[in-house]
C-alpha cells in the first residue's frame, strides 16, 4: 500500500498523553453502554477500560478465536502507531477505536515494555541522565513475543511499568487478543520482527513545539518530574532520538497523520481501510463430526443406578419445588464429583488426590462448588464467565480469574448443563492458552446433549467428559430436550414457568 499523508484539519484544544485484564469484579457492568458495540482491553488500567471524550467503553465479551477443530481460526488485525513523544498517538488510537465499530479491540502501549533498570541505570534515571528514548531502552524480545501471541488470539501477560520508580510492578496484567490490536509507541517501527507483525503502519506527525508543551504537562503532572529535569531530558535525549530514530521511520508508514488526534479525515481513511481488510466471522462454533457417530470414548456417564434415575426424575420435573430442586441437585452433584475424582491420577502409596488441583467454573457451574469442596477440602477455585451473544449466537468470554501457575495442575471445568458445547469449548481453549495440558482437563456437567459431547470431543479429543446423563435432542433454539429447564433460574429461584410450555431448556442471561 502506498504511503498517504492526510490533511489539513482544524486542531482542537485537547491534551494527549502517551502510554499505556481481567477485572477482579464479576459484576462488570457489560450493559452499562447499550448503544456502544466496541470494547477494549488496555494493559495499564483497570475497568472501565477506556474513557473517551464522549463515552466510557466496557469489555463486551471475547468471541471464539478458534475453529471447530479447536485451532486458531483468524489472526487479529494489528495497527502500529509511531510518532514522537507526546505526539498524540494514544489520542489517535482512541479516535480509531471510537470510529472503528469493531466489538473487540486491544490497546497496547510500548511504554509497558521498558527494560528493568540496574542500580547504576536507576541512579542515572533519578538524575534525568538515562536515555529512555533509545531503542536499547525497550525489551523488544518480550514485546515481539507478546504481540505475536496477541495476534494469534492468545492470552498474554503485560508488564506494568512505574514511571516514578522506573521499575515494573510485581503483578502483571492478563490480556486476551481481539479482532483488532492497536499498538503504539515511539519506537514502534524500530525492530524488523515487530514490523512484520503490523498489518497497518501509521505515523503521527506533530509539531515539535506542541510535543514539548505536552511532555512538560505530562511528566510534571503524572510522572513526578520537575520542569528543569524535563527540559534537560528533552534536549539531551528526546529531541536527538526523534531526529535519529523516529522521524526517519516515517518512510515505513502506510499513512502519515499530520497534527495527531484532531485529524478526523485521516481517522476516517484509516477506519475505511481496516474495514476493507477485515473479514467478517460469523456462526456458532460447533463440531462438524457426524452426529450419528457413537459417543466418544472420552465420555464417562455416571452409572444409571435407581438412585441416579430417581434424582433425575425429581430435578427434571417442572413441578418440583425450589427447595427440593436444590436438595436433590446437590445430591446428584456430590455423586458426579465423586465419580469425576476417580479419573485423577493417584500414587500407589496414598489415597490422596494430587495436590494443587484447580477448578474453573462457568455459568451455573458455580452451584457445583459446594459439592467439590465437600470432597476436596483444599481445592482452589477459579472462575470463567461465558455468555452467548443473542445477535451472533456465539459464546463470548466476559470474565476470567484463574489461580496462579495453573499450567501444572489437573483442571475440572464445571457447568450445570452443556447443549451445543460452544461455551465448554471456549473454556477448554482458555485452559490450553494458559498452557494446561489437554489430557489434564476434565469437563464435568450434570446433563449434556449428544451434540455438545460430540462438539467437545471432536475439537479436544484428549479432554475427559463426565456427566450423569446424555440427552439426544436439541430444540430449534438449541436447548437440551427433554432437558432440565434453566438450571440457574430454578436453583436460584428466578425461573419463569411460562418458558416451560414450549419444552426444552430456556436460555438465560448469563450470570456468575
Amino acid at each position: 500500500m502506498e504511503r498517504e499523508s492526510v490533511g489539513p484539519c482544524p486542531w482542537p484544544n485537547h491534551r494527549s498523553v502517551d502510554g499505556g485484564e481481567d477485572s477482579p469484579d464479576q459484576r462488570l457492568p457489560v450493559a452499562a453502554v447499550p448503544r456502544r458495540k466496541s470494547a477494549t482491553s488496555q494493559s495499564k488500567t483497570e475497568p472501565p477500560l477506556l474513557r473517551t471524550g464522549t463515552r466510557t467503553i466496557y469489555t463486551a465479551g471475547r468471541p471464539p478465536w478458534y475453529d471447530q477443530r479447536g485451532a486458531q481460526s483468524k489472526e487479529a488485525f494489528v495497527i502500529g502507531l509511531c510518532g514522537g513523544s507526546a505526539s498524540g498517538k494514544t489520542t489517535v488510537a482512541n479516535n480509531i477505536i471510537e470510529a472503528l465499530d469493531v466489538p473487540w479491540v486491544v490497546l497496547l502501549s510500548m511504554d509497558s515494555f521498558y527494560k528493568v533498570l540496574c542500580e547504576e541505570d536507576q541512579a542515572l534515571a533519578a538524575s534525568n541522565d538515562y536515555n529512555f528514548d533509545h531503542p536499547g531502552a525497550f525489551d523488544f524480545e518480550l514485546l515481539v513475543a507478546t504481540l505475536r501471541k496477541l495476534k494469534k488470539g492468545k492470552s498474554v501477560k503485560i508488564p506494568v511499568y512505574d514511571f516514578t520508580t522506573h521499575n515494573r510492578h510485581k503483578d502483571w496484567k492478563h490480556v486476551y487478543g481481539a479482532s483488532v490490536v492497536i499498538f503504539e509507541g515511539i519506537m514502534s517501527f524500530a525492530d524488523k520482527d515487530l514490523l512484520q507483525l503490523l498489518d497497518m503502519k501509521i505515523f503521527v506527525d506533530t509539531d515539535s513545539d506542541i510535543r514539548l508543551v505536552r511532555r512538560l504537562r505530562r511528566d510534571i503532572a503524572e510522572r513526578g518530574r520537575d520542569i528543569e529535569g524535563v527540559i534537560k531530558q528533552y534536549n539531551k535525549f528526546v529531541k536527538p532520538a526523534f531526529d535519529q530514530y523516529i522521524e526517519p521511520s516515517m518512510r515505513l508508514a502506510d499513512i502519515v497523520v499530520p497534527r495527531g488526534g484532531g485529524n478526523m479525515v485521516a481517522i476516517d481513511l484509516i477506519v475505511q481501510h481496516v474495514h476493507s481488510q477485515m473479514e467478517e466471522v460469523s456462526g456458532a462454533v460447533l463440531a462438524s463430526a457426524p452426529q450419528t457417530d457413537p459417543l466418544p470414548r472420552t465420555l464417562s456417564v455416571l452409572e444409571s443406578t435407581p438412585q441416579v434415575r430417581g434424582l433425575h426424575t425429581i430435578i427434571r420435573d417442572k413441578e418440583t419445588s425450589r427447595d427440593e430442586f436444590i436438595f436433590y441437585s446437590k445430591r446428584l452433584m456430590r455423586l458426579l464429583i465423586e465419580h469425576a475424582l476417580t479419573f485423577l491420577p493417584s500414587q500407589p502409596c496414598t489415597i490422596q488426590t494430587p495436590q494443587g488441583l484447580r477448578v474453573s467454573i462457568l455459568r451455573a457451574g458455580e452451584t457445583m462448588e459446594p459439592a467439590l469442596r465437600a470432597v476436596c477440602k483444599d481445592v482452589r477455585i477459579g472462575k470463567i464467565l461465558i455468555q452467548t451473544n443473542l445477535d451472533s449466537g456465539e459464546p463470548e468470554l466476559h470474565y476470567l480469574r484463574l489461580p496462579k501457575d495453573i499450567s501444572e495442575d489437573h483442571v475440572i471445568l464445571m457447568d450445570s448443563t452443556v447443549s451445543t458445547g460452544a461455551a465448554a469449548m471456549m473454556a477448554v481453549r482458555v485452559m490450553l492458552d494458559h498452557e494446561v495440558c489437554e489430557e489434564r482437563i476434565m469437563l464435568v456437567s450434570l446433563l449434556m446433549a449428544e451434540l455438545g459431547v460430540h462438539s467437545v470431543a471432536y475439537a479436544f479429543p484428549r479432554v475427559k467428559i463426565i456427566t450423569t446423563a446424555v440427552d439426544k435432542g436439541l430444540d430449534h433454539l438449541l436447548h437440551v430436550v427433554p432437558g432440565i429447564g434453566d438450571f440457574g433460574d430454578r436453583y436460584f429461584g428466578t425461573d419463569r414457568s411460562d418458558q416451560w410450555s414450549e419444552g426444552g431448556e430456556p436460555e438465560p442471561p448469563m450470570s456468575c
